[in-house]
This record gives structure tokens, C-alpha cells and sequence, in this order.
């Protein structure tokens, strides 16, 4: 006897949260079943739409013959891509006919937006404009997004206020002076310097980020000294180790941390962080391990408990259980080892590209294992990428083709069932790393596949 829904979302990240959420609000019963945990926690936290159009065509071709043929020779030249944009919308009809914004429309994207703000709520700025925000990042570069932490705000670098930003020594991924240096280097409009501050040396030197976090958190005493005060007392020297260009020492206005200043107390950690300092608080997205990931990948899951959306992990799905007449029935999922039919009205599969393995390759290309839809791609694999690590990469666009509904395509450009939609990585024809429009994409064909699929199992 299959399990069954209105609609079943097949994913776990932005994408398939946004999907079952629309549905939900549609009135559609939905159960969303996810293999591993949500890719979310694994992210800046950061919510993108269109920071950059690249070019889709060398600035000067060097020669004739497939991407390849100039191996060990002077690559192509390609030009940088057209930004930091400060209105993602004004790009969109600059990108490809076959990107999924340029399918679904700027509308999608707006609407997804505005879901996000209402699941986000105070969590996160951004949504009082339709301009991007440019927002300091691990690595020190300057990354245009739509939405960010609330947490951090104070770091925006539209804001020319002096800037100081904290590292630990124990933490030697993350070095502070090299990141103000990459910051000034980057032509921010602040002056700006780094400090390394012991702190983190408390704690066992395998300790991960939410261990620091907890400890703040918790204001657990280190070495007798409470550990908001402590790292407080750490900083508090560096207040004025920023020198402007004409060599005066100003008084800093904001300081930056990575981005583990606690976890349920968050607010509470930089308020009194900042009474403590005189300065404005605020936390620099990191890499994975992702506090603000995590975070967000709660409240997340907290709207799809809000929503009445059923949902578990854990449990792959592995493929088609039953299909007629254009339309799937079932899909069958491994429930450790044994499949089990689960049965939809609709089906959204949101399990990512090739990066979140929701597309699979090997020497004879890629493809899509849950429902087996076409992934356009080059025949040839030479012509997956091309020689200039920077350009336009043929294989980052892959996933599959959709229709304005979010239905995939064959390669002529039929629909292949007419109750399954995409959304979210797995949906080719955007270059997400270089345009920085993932979240963006995800929000876009989310609310799209959701509602339409919501139609379709309402029919």
C-alpha cells in the first residue's frame, strides 16, 4: 500500500522548501522526503539573486576547434563578468534565453523573495528594497546578495564607518589581517584593519564552531571570567588599531566575527558584545560549518511545521515506482534497504545539481537518477568545460530543461510528465557560482513548481 499526498517534494534544501511551502499555502497536502540533511547548513546563510552577468562568449577566441584543442596553449580571454550588480532584476534580460529566471520570469523571482521574508521574519534584512546589498564574506571578498543575517547588518560595506575585524588564533582558517587586507584591496570605502585575539584557545583545539557558540550562548565561565566578558576583554585592546590615509588612529565603530557569536542567543551574545565594546557587533558568513546556515535551516523547517508539511530524511528516493498515461504514480523510496511506494497527485523534485549530487555523471555523462528526465548536455565530454578556469564552463549549466510551468523536457522540448516539476539546482541553464544567483534560482522555480504542482494535484 503506497503512502500517499497531494503532492511529494523530493529534496531538502532552499528549493524544496520553498516548493512544499507554496503548496502547502495552496491548499494541497504535502510530504517532502529528503536523503540527507538539507544542504542549507553547508551554505553562507547568505540569500542571493543576481550579483553578476558573465559573458557567455570569449572577448578574443585564439583559435578554431573544440574547448580543448588549446590545452597547454594561451587560453581564450574572457571578459569579467558585467557587476556587482545593484539591482539583480535590471540583469535578467541580459542572460541567457535558456536561464530558468528568463523561464519562470522576474515575478518568480519577486515572489520568492517575499516568501522568504515572511518564513525569515526578523532573522533577516534586505527585504525593504529590491537592490543588492554588498555584504564582507570568509574569504574577504565583497559579495552582492538580496537578503542577509540580521546578525550581519553592521558589516555592510556601504557603511564607511571604521571597521575591525576580530580572528583567533586557534582558528587558522580564518586570518583576520589577511581579510582586512583583501577587503582594502577591494576599494571598500572604510578604513579597515584585522586582530588576532586569544579566545578560542579555551577549548579543546578540535572544538567545533558550535562549541564556541554554546559557550556564548551559555556565558560559561573561562577561567573564572564569564566568556562574553572574556572575549570582550580580548578585543577590547584593538579598539584603535586602525589608521586611516593619513596615518591617524581612529577609534573603530564596528567589529566583525566569524560568525559563531551563539546560537539560540544570538541577539542577546552581540548586544551585550557590543555595550561591553562601545561598538556596533556583527558576524562574517564562513564557510561550512555554517552557524547562520544552520540557523536558517531551523526556521525553515520550523514554517514546514507551521505549514502542515509532513517531512522526513533519511530515506532516498530511488527511482519511478509506477507510471501511465504521461503522469508518474509512485516513486519508490529505500527505507533502509526495502523500497516503499509513496503515491502523489504531483511530484517537485528540488534535489540539486551536480554539486548536491541530485544530477549524477561519469565518463558517459550526466544524468538524472530519480525520474530519469533529459539533462541537456555536449555529446562530447571535451566540451564540458573550457580552457580558462574563469569562463563560461558548459557544465555548470547543467540540469534539466523546463517549461514556463517548471515541467522538464525532453530534448525536443516536450514535457515528460506532465505531474512532475523542478526547481532548484537540479534545473539547468544558470551559471550560479559566477552570476551568484543560487538562493535566487532556488527561491524562483520553487514557488513556481510548488504552485503549479499544488494546481495539479487540486485538478
Amino acid at each position: 500500500m503506497a503512502i500517499t499526498s497531494d503532492v511529494l517534494v523530493v529534496g531538502g534544501g532552499l528549493a524544496a522548501v520553498t516548493a512544499a511551502v507554496s503548496a502547502a499555502r495552496e491548499g494541497a497536502d504535502v510530504r517532502l522526503v529528503s536523503h540527507k540533511a538539507s544542504t542549507l547548513r553547508q551554505a553562507s546563510g547568505l540569500i542571493d539573486a543576481l550579483g553578476y552577468v558573465p559573458a557567455t562568449e570569449p572577448a578574443k577566441p585564439l583559435r578554431d576547434g573544440p574547448p580543448t584543442a588549446g590545452r597547454e596553449l594561451d587560453p581564450d580571454e574572457w571578459p569579467d563578468p558585467e557587476g556587482p550588480l545593484a539591482d539583480p532584476f535590471e540583469g535578467i534580460d541580459r542572460l541567457p534565453e535558456s536561464h530558468p529566471y528568463r523561464i519562470v520570469g522576474g515575478d518568480a523571482l519577486r515572489d520568492g523573495l517575499d516568501l522568504f521574508d515572511d518564513l525569515a521574519g526578523d532573522a533577516y534584512r534586505g527585504g525593504h528594497t529590491e537592490r543588492n546589498a554588498l555584504v564582507p564574506t570568509f574569504g574577504g571578498a565583497v559579495k552582492p546578495t538580496a537578503r542577509y543575517p540580521a546578525a550581519a547588518e553592521a558589516g555592510l560595506a556601504s557603511d564607511d564607518r571604521p571597521m575591525l575585524v576580530v580572528g583567533f588564533r586557534s582558528l587558522t582558517e580564518y586570518d583576520a589581517r589577511a581579510f582586512a587586507g583583501r577587503l582594502e584591496a577591494a576599494g571598500v570605502p572604510f578604513d579597515v584593519a584585522g586582530a588576532e585575539v586569544e579566545f578560542a584557545e579555551a577549548f579543546r583545539a578540535d572544538a567545533k564552531i558550535t562549541r564556541l557558540a554554546k559557550a556564548l550562548d551559555h556565558d560559561e565561565a573561562i577561567d573564572g571570567v564569564p566568556a562574553r566578558e572574556a572575549l570582550a576583554k580580548a578585543v577590547s585592546p584593538h579598539l584603535h588599531d586602525v589608521v586611516d590615509e593619513d596615518g591617524g588612529v581612529d577609534r573603530v565603530e564596528r567589529v566583525g566575527f566569524p560568525a559563531f557569536l551563539g546560537d539560540d542567543r544570538g541577539d542577546e551574545v552581540r548586544a551585550e558584545l557590543a555595550d561591553r565594546l562601545g561598538a556596533d557587533v556583527f558576524e562574517i558568513p564562513m564557510g561550512p560549518p555554517s552557524l547562520p546556515g544552520l540557523r536558517l535551516e531551523d526556521r525553515l523547517f520550523d514554517a514546514l511545521d507551521a505549514e502542515g508539511v509532513r517531512f522526513e530524511t533519511g530515506n532516498p528516493v530511488v527511482g519511478v515506482d509506477s507510471a501511465s498515461d504521461g503522469r508518474v504514480e509512485a516513486v519508490a523510496v529505500d527505507r533502509k534497504g526495502r523500497t516503499a511506494p509513496y503515491g502523489a497527485d504531483a511530484f517537485v523534485l528540488a534535489t540539486g545539481g551536480l554539486v548536491g549530487k541530485g544530477l549524477d555523471s561519469d565518463r558517459e555523462g550526466a544524468r538524472e537518477p530519480v525520474f530519469d528526465l533529459y539533462v541537456d548536455q555536449p555529446d562530447d565530454r571535451y566540451e564540458w568545460f573550457v580552457d580558462d578556469a574563469f569562463g563560461d564552463q558548459p557544465y555548470a549549466r547543467f540540469g534539466v530543461r523546463p517549461d514556463e510551468r517548471c515541467r522538464p523536457t525532453d530534448a525536443d522540448g516536450a514535457v515528460q510528465y506532465e505531474n512532475v516539476f523542478a526547481a532548484g539546482g537540479v534545473v539547468g541553464g544558470a551559471d550560479a557560482a559566477r552570476e551568484k544567483s543560487a538562493s535566487g534560482v532556488s527561491l524562483a522555480t520553487g514557488i513556481v513548481a510548488g504552485r503549479q504542482a499544488a494546481t495539479e494535484a487540486n485538478q
